[in-house]
């Protein structure tokens, strides 16, 4: 699995910090093991070694070399530089340490990179011929193949580090930019969130008030006419003292009929029904009532599985199937009506048909009730489509998103 690019630098940091050390250890067993050389030159050896150590210790005690600015990274390559060929000139077993330098390179400015890099290859070929004090007529020619050597491993070393590193920064803006991106994201996200908890509650505001105004249009159209109803028959009655009882036999009439939209029209309020039953149970009990006060005929079926589904849903279809009937009491003149509830899997499915007289579907005339059958389930993203010609009766079809109950909308 690849390394975060975050983890990747930071064990990058941590190997130059630690490949020094190593290197001088290295350098420090393989001379204490040769027992080479007078005493003297061996304590002088250590103790330059003991300050190559202290100076690696103090500059990555102040953090890596990398993450300095250009001047200290110019001052401790050169110190280290200074201290590698000190000690090659002591003992060429000292080239391990002095290789090391290849990896401090990178962290120079660019300017002083390849001069880092000849240094560092001037002094590690030192070692091939003994050291530097041992360089003379017979082997420059011998330091000189070594060090153009050195020069071009170090400077594909170099130029391959310029690239990985150019390619991490690369990957960095990437990500930065990919960091950025998904904040916008997610403040449009919020925006967005409380953008739809406005339109619900608008939507929640739309739909009181289109309640409101169907029970007003309930009210005017039934309790209001059948008021005017019966004062009339009362004010006829006065005036025609001999007809009185036809004229009282016509408004208890409208009073009972009056009393009967006044039960409608609470009941609309709130389906009790679907409180006590299912919603083919519910529309079942419903229509068997309506057919027994208006002595039409009703024939309900039901399709599919049954499955309770989300209240809102439920109350729509029971309201559409309502409306539908009472436009059919109203307007239909019917001998039959036929009502189908259809489950399917994404949809459930309402049809109401009737042997009436039909109209226009175009001129509905504003009594029909079909705008608010199209609001009430525009809210649960239903759709309400009417098929009607004069003298071929009426079909409603609703049709409304299946969603089971303890959904969200």
């Amino acid at each position: 699995m690849p390394l975060p690019l975050g983890e990747w630098e930071r064990r990058e940091a941590l190997m130059l910090r630690v490949v020094p050390h190593c290197t001088l250890a290295v350098s420090v067993v393989l001379l204490l093991l040769s027992r080479s050389g007078p005493f003297p030159r061996l304590l002088t050896t250590l103790g330059v070694t003991l300050v190559a150590e202290v100076w690696l210790l103090v500059m990555n005690g102040r953090g890596p070399a990398c993450t300095q600015g250009p001047r200290p990274r110019v001052v401790y390559f050169a110190v280290f530089t200074l201290l590698s060929a000190s000690l090659v000139f002591l003992s060429p077993l000292y080239g391990f340490f002095a290789w090391s330098g290849y990896l401090q390179v990178p962290a120079l400015p660019t300017r002083w990179r390849w001069a880092g890099v000849v240094a560092t290859s001037a002094i590690v070929s030192s070692t091939y011929v003994g050291g530097v004090q041992h360089i003379d007529g017979s082997t420059v020619a011998l330091f000189l193949i070594f060090t153009a050597a050195g020069v071009g491993l170090g400077g594909g070393f170099l130029f391959f580090n310029t690239m990985l590193g150019r390619q991490h920064d690369r990957q960095r803006e990437m990500l930065d930019d990919l960091a950025e991106a998904n904040a916008q994201l997610e403040a449009a996200l919020a925006e967005n969130a409380g953008l739809h908890a406005q339109l619900l509650l608008q939507a929640r505001e739309a739909g009181v008030l289109d309640e409101r105004a169907r029970m007003a249009r309930e009210i005017h159209d039934t309790l209001a006419q059948g008021f005017t109803g019966i004062i009339a028959q009362i004010e006829a009655a006065r005036q025609n003292p001999d007809q009185w009882r036809r004229f009282a036999d016509q408004a208890q009439s409208l009073a009972r009929e009056n009393l009967s939209e006044a039960r409608r029209s609470v009941a609309a309020l709130r389906p009790e029904r679907l409180e006590q039953a299912h919603l083919p149970e519910a529309i079942t009990g419903m229509s068997e009532r309506w057919s027994q006060t208006t002595g039409v005929a009703v024939g309900v079926e039901t399709t599919g599985e049954p499955r309770p589904m989300l209240a809102d849903v439920e109350v729509a279809l029971f309201r559409v199937a309502q409306e539908a009937l009472t436009n059919v009491a109203k307007h239909a003149k019917a001998t039959r009506v036929g009502l189908t509830l259809s489950y399917m899997d994404d949809v459930v499915l309402l049809d109401v048909r009737d042997d009436g007289v039909g109209f226009e579907p175009g001129d509905t005339g504003g009594g029909f009730g079909l705008s608010s059958m199209r609001q009430r389930l525009l809210r649960v993203a239903g759709n309400l489509a009417v098929e009607s010609s004069p003298g071929e009766g009426t079909a409603v079809n609703a049709s409304v998103p299946a969603l089971p109950a303890g959904g969200g909308a």
